[in-house]
Formats: structure tokens, sequence, C-alpha cells
């Protein structure tokens, strides 16, 4: 198959999807329609035969173009440039002179315009935002990681694509208290050591578990510190091949799932007295069952 036959069959098939992804972050179709017909176009420079899955390039690509207007905007609406025309950027150009299509992760810079857009919202539509604007989830996951309804989760998100759209901000996130910042900290760190003994450490004696892999059937539930710990370590320790990150859950202690670029869980860890209570991840379904 051809590049261009190739390139025809992902426009006629991911194209819907794509506009949609953009339109959510970006809340304007004819911004969303610019962006996806950019991704097309990076596509077409890159060659789809140098690609594996055509439909993930171009969501991750999508999202990062998405991203850098959002904060390309903020920029504007915050700074006052004396950058003279003559230096400024050529129109298009990425001003960190990266296509987002090879930044497999969020550079520094990124992240702090994206901190000032997120700081925007309160805890509630900040987790329903990023949580399926820019990573995916669909709402009923978000749903059942927050403890609202699909509606709700959808509603929070909504407003928080108008409240990035807002002149000024009209508040900003309440932060995770440091006891639960510090306790996903030593989660992880357990985690990545394949330390079962420290993860156990973490467990309240009455620790109990849920894992869900969004469309392969039953959740798995776990009950008792033993089992609970081995499951995490099977889970998300070095044999998982995950990174994780932390992640505040409407001011909760969260944990991210990382493979490569993509987010495939989320891991919400519910304290108590200090130590964790219940732990509830919702995967993506390519996660490992």
């Amino acid at each position: 198959m051809s590049d261009e036959t190739r390139i025809r069959a992902a426009w006629q098939a991911d194209r819907p999807y794509l506009l949609a992804v953009a339109a959510g972050m970006l809340g304007r179709s004819v911004d969303a329609e610019d962006v996806v017909q950019e991704a097309f176009a990076r596509l077409a420079e890159v060659g789809p035969a140098r690609i594996d899955d055509l439909r993930g390039w171009l969501i991750v690509v999508t999202r990062r173009l998405c991203l850098d207007r959002l904060r390309a905007a903020e920029t504007r609406r915050t700074t006052a440039t004396a950058t003279p025309p003559e230096a400024a950027p050529a129109a298009g150009a990425d001003p960190l002179g990266a296509d987002p299509a090879d930044r497999l992760t969020l550079d520094d810079e990124v992240r702090r315009a994206l901190t000032v857009l997120l700081d925007r919202l309160s805890p509630a539509e900040r987790t329903s935002f990023v949580l399926h604007d820019v990573f995916g989830f669909p709402f009923d996951a978000v749903a059942e990681l927050v403890g609202r309804t699909p509606g709700a989760c959808r509603q929070l998100a909504r407003r928080a694509r108008l409240s990035l759209g807002a002149p000024e901000p009209a508040r900003r996130a309440a932060p995770v208290p440091a006891e639960s910042a510090a306790l996903a900290d030593r989660f992880i760190a357990a985690c990545a050591g394949g330390d079962v003994g420290a993860l156990v450490g973490l467990l309240d004696p009455a620790a109990d578990g849920l894992a869900i892999v969004l469309g392969l059937g039953a959740p798995a539930e776990t009950h008792g510190v033993p089992a609970v710990a081995e499951r995490a370590i099977a889970f998300f320790g070095p044999a998982a091949g995950v990174t994780l990150a932390p992640f505040a859950l409407e001011g909760h202690a969260g944990v991210l799932a990382r493979r490569g670029d993509a987010v495939v869980a989320v891991i919400r860890l519910d304290e108590r007295a200090g130590r964790i209570r219940h732990l509830h991840a919702i995967a993506l379904p390519l996660f490992p069952a």
C-alpha cells in the first residue's frame, strides 16, 4: 500500500475522532480543523511507512498541537513582548524549534505553560479535563475514578474548556496535601523498585484494591495487605514496563502510569491515617489485563 493510500485511509477513518479531540481541547471547530490538517501534513512529511500505529501517532500529534496552541494563547494573553518583528518566529513555527511529533513527552516549558492554564480550574474541572481531553480516558472511567456521574464529569470538562477561554482566571486549584503527595511518592518508589515490603508498609491493615481494564469485563477486586501489595507490583512494578508519576485527582493523591508516551492507567490512592486504605486503578485496553 502506497503512502498516499495509507494517508487517505487514515483521513477517512480517523479524522472525525481527531476533530472531536481537538475541538474538545480548543473549544472552536475552526481551530480544530486547522490542527487536524496540520497533523496530517506532518504525517505526510514523516511518511506513514515509518510509523507502526498511525492512529496513535495522529492522536499524539493532534494533542501536542492543541497544547501548543493553548500555550501560545496564554502567552499572548499574559505577556507583552518587546520582540521586534524581524526576530519573531515565522507563522506556524514552533517557538521551541521542535516538532511536536518529535517530542515524546512534554518539555519543561510546555509543562509550565500548561500548569498556568490548569491553575485557572477548580480541582474537579482540572481532573475531568485532563483525564478526558488530554489523556483520552472516557467519561465513564473518569466518573469511576472521582465518584461522580459521567454526565457530571462531561459538564466539568466543558466548564474547564470555557474557563480556559475566559479572559481572566477565576480560581486557583487546591494543591494536594503534603502528606498525600508524599504517600504517592513513596508508592511510586516502592513500585519502581519492586519492593513488596515497602509497599506493605504503606498499606492500611484493612486495605483493598480495585483494578478495571476498560472493555475487558468485570473489575478485579483484591482484599488484604499482601494481596493488594503483590497485585500493585504486578501491575505497576519493574516488569510492567511503565513509568509512574504523581497526579492530583480533585485534590487527592493519584498516580499516572505511562508506557512510552501514552498514559495507560490512572491510580487513585484513598488514604486513612497516612496509609493507603483503598487503591483504585483504571487502565486503558492496551494495558495488560
